[in-house]
């Protein structure tokens, strides 16, 4: 199948810092992944999809709870990081396979566990990629999702959305607690367990990871020093132009708690 403009743009802006996101802190770390071990527990037996897997840091989380996991992706740079990673950790139950998550290329009900981590923000077609993950979930499956999320107001909201697309011009929007909650459930998931997290991303790193051009950095770095003290204080802006964001771990599962 052809690839779409914003397809092909996700592939050029990420392929190129695959290693970057491999070696990224706030990637390779953070309470929501200590998070998500806890509530897998042991799923010896489970075979499980890491959707969006950009650098496998869930992927590599998930390889010593399950029997299988697959960690799919649009980018075969990232594909090829993450197989290269395992083969260092020994991880031999932990494939790749490339694709869109508007098309997954497996059978309906395939997985006992589906995880996505910072990766739904960059989807085209969000209520797509959900009906995807939810068909090839089984039933009693269980689905964690984990990304940036919207402050909810509209100022706050905008100011977000603003400055992530001007450092990065694959993304597409990130959504609400609420907006997610609504559109896992639309996807024909039971939300379940919600937890938030505030996630400090350092602004060197931030914009150096995602290659930003040094005309948007200056735009960015002008809107931070216009804001006004809610969005200040929202974010936390700090001086050098580093801020804090919040995330989500939502919990969906295909039959009610």
């Amino acid at each position: 199948m052809p690839r779409t403009l914003h397809q092909a743009q996700v592939t050029q802006q990420f392929g190129a810092q695959a290693d970057a996101y491999l070696a990224s802190g706030v990637h390779a770390q953070g309470a929501d992944l200590d998070l998500l071990e806890e509530l897998l527990g042991r799923r010896p037996g489970a075979r499980a999809l890491d959707l969006g897997c950009g650098g496998g840091h869930a992927a590599f989380r998930l390889a010593p709870r399950v029997g299988q996991v697959v960690a799919f992706d649009l980018s075969a740079e990232m594909l090829d990081v993450v197989a290269r990673e395992a083969a260092r950790r020994g991880l031999a139950h932990l494939a790749t396979r490339q694709g869109d998550v508007q098309h997954l290329p497996f059978p309906d009900a395939d997985f006992e566990v589906l995880v996505s981590r910072f990766s739904a923000h960059h989807w085209s077609a969000f209520q797509a990629g959900l009906g995807e993950a939810r068909r090839v979930l089984k039933p009693g499956g269980l689905a964690v999702f984990m990304d940036v999320i919207s402050p909810g107001p509209p100022l706050l909201d905008t100011w977000l959305q603003t400055l992530e697309l001007l450092r990065d011009p694959s993304h597409v929007r990130d959504y609400s607690q609420e907006e997610w909650r609504q559109a896992v459930q639309a996807a024909g998931f039971h939300p379940g367990r919600a937890a938030t997290f505030r996630v400090r991303m350092a602004f060197p790193d931030w914009v150096r990871r995602s290659r930003t051009p040094d005309s948007h950095v200056r735009a960015i770095r002008s809107l931070q020093a216009r804001a006004g003290r809610e969005v200040a204080e929202a974010f936390a802006l700090e001086p050098d132009g580093s801020f804090t964001l919040d995330t989500l771990l939502l919990c969906a599962g295909t039959q009610a708690p």
